[in-house]
């Protein structure tokens, strides 16, 4: 005899779709996703899909969200894990940036559509300004600079470190290379005059 399969919970079905929104972006880049396609591929009723996320940029916000979470939380827990030296902290952070670029390829596509709309740049702004502030923590110990132009620094890095993920994700440079290129970027922009004999012996 059938068994009728357990309904899912409202967050349990919020997780389902959004796997699916990203697994439709991955495929099909983020022009191919609607909350059409999404009822469509997620095997839900359309009001289902509206119910969770109403409009297209609120399905395009959360999906960002969820991917920027993991993406912040992987880089974390490699920090943590890191030996603690600003050539390793570095490292770290260069390796993880370009993780996400090429194994989470969803990421840009989803934050390149939500530009242009007033609101969803207030939030991916702050979003950004979440991973500067985790960026900037993690090298302070290493810096001769203090928070404030630290941080600055930082957000010049992740221009240049957009810039470069671009290259990669065109074929024109190797991930290791990229590495290399951003690790030493961001060496180059800690003032260690005034730090500790350890960010000096890294460089």
């Amino acid at each position: 005899m059938a068994t009728t399969p357990a309904r899912l919970t409202k967050q349990a079905r919020r997780e389902q779709l959004l796997d699916t929104a990203a697994a439709i972006v991955r495929t099909h880049g983020a022009d191919g996703l609607t909350l059409v396609t999404l009822a469509e591929e997620a095997g839900v009723s359309r009001p289902i899909a509206y119910d969770h996320f109403a409009t297209r940029p609120g399905l395009l916000l959360a999906l960002h969200r969820r991917l920027d979470e993991r993406h912040r939380a992987a880089i974390a827990q490699a920090l943590q894990d890191a030996t603690p030296s600003a050539g390793e902290t570095a490292r770290v952070i260069s390796t993880a940036y370009f993780a996400c670029a090429t194994d989470m390829p969803e990421l840009g596509a989803v934050s390149a559509a939500l530009r242009g709309n007033p609101e969803m740049d207030t939030v991916l702004h702050e979003l950004t300004d979440s991973y500067t502030d985790l960026m900037a923590a993690a090298l302070l110990p290493y810096s001769g600079l203090a928070l404030p132009p630290l941080r600055l620094g930082c957000v010049g890095m992740l221009g240049a470190a957009e810039a470069i993920a671009a290259e990669l994700n065109r074929g024109r440079t190797t991930h290791g290379e990229a590495v290399t290129a951003l690790t030493g970027l961001i060496l180059g922009s800690l003032d260690t005059k005034a730090g500790g004999p350890d960010a000096k012996a890294d460089r």
